[in-house]
C-alpha cells in the first residue's frame, strides 16, 4: 500500500470522477481479508455499506487487514489503513487520523451517505491500537 502523502498528492490533482476511480483503485490494493476474519468482531458499526477491520502485527508494527462490499467504501477504509499502517500501535492509537485525512475532504467530495461510517472506522482503528498499545482508547 502507497504511503498517504502519496495518494494525497495524486489526489489533489484529480477532479471528481478520477478522484471516485482512484478511491476505487485503491480499494483493490487493499491486501485481501481473509473471509474468516470478517466477523461480527470485525465488523464496523454505523457504516450504509459492510466494512471490517483487523488487526495483526504486534505493538512495534501494527498491520491491518480490511475489506468492504462496498467499492467506495473499501477506498475510504483504504485511506484510513494507508495512514497507520505498519506504525507503532501506541502511535496510531494516539493520532490525529482525522488531520491525516484532510487533503482529501472526504466529507465535501463525497455524499454523506458514503462517509457517515468514517468516524466509526477510526475509532474502530484507534481502538484496536489502543488495545494492543496497552493504554486507554
Amino acid at each position: 500500500m502507497r504511503a498517504l502523502t502519496e495518494i494525497a498528492e495524486e489526489y489533489e490533482f484529480l477532479e471528481a470522477d478520477d478522484r471516485y476511480r482512484m478511491l476505487i483503485e485503491l480499494g483493490r490494493e487493499l491486501e485481501p481479508m481473509p473471509a474468516p476474519l470478517k466477523t461480527e468482531a470485525t465488523l464496523v458499526r454505523g457504516c450504509s455499506a459492510q466494512v471490517w477491520v483487523y488487526p495483526t502485527g504486534d505493538a512495534r508494527a501494527l498491520h491491518f487487514l480490511a475489506d468492504s462490499n462496498a467499492a467506495i467504501t473499501k477506498g475510504i477504509v483504504a485511506l484510513v489503513i494507508a495512514a497507520v499502517q505498519d506504525r507503532p500501535a501506541p502511535e496510531v492509537a494516539a493520532m490525529d487520523i482525522e488531520a491525516a485525512l484532510e487533503p482529501f475532504d472526504l466529507t465535501r467530495q463525497l455524499s454523506s451517505n458514503r462517509t457517515q461510517g468514517l468516524p466509526n472506522m477510526i475509532a474502530l482503528v484507534k481502538s484496536h491500537a489502543a488495545r494492543i498499545a496497552g493504554s486507554p482508547a
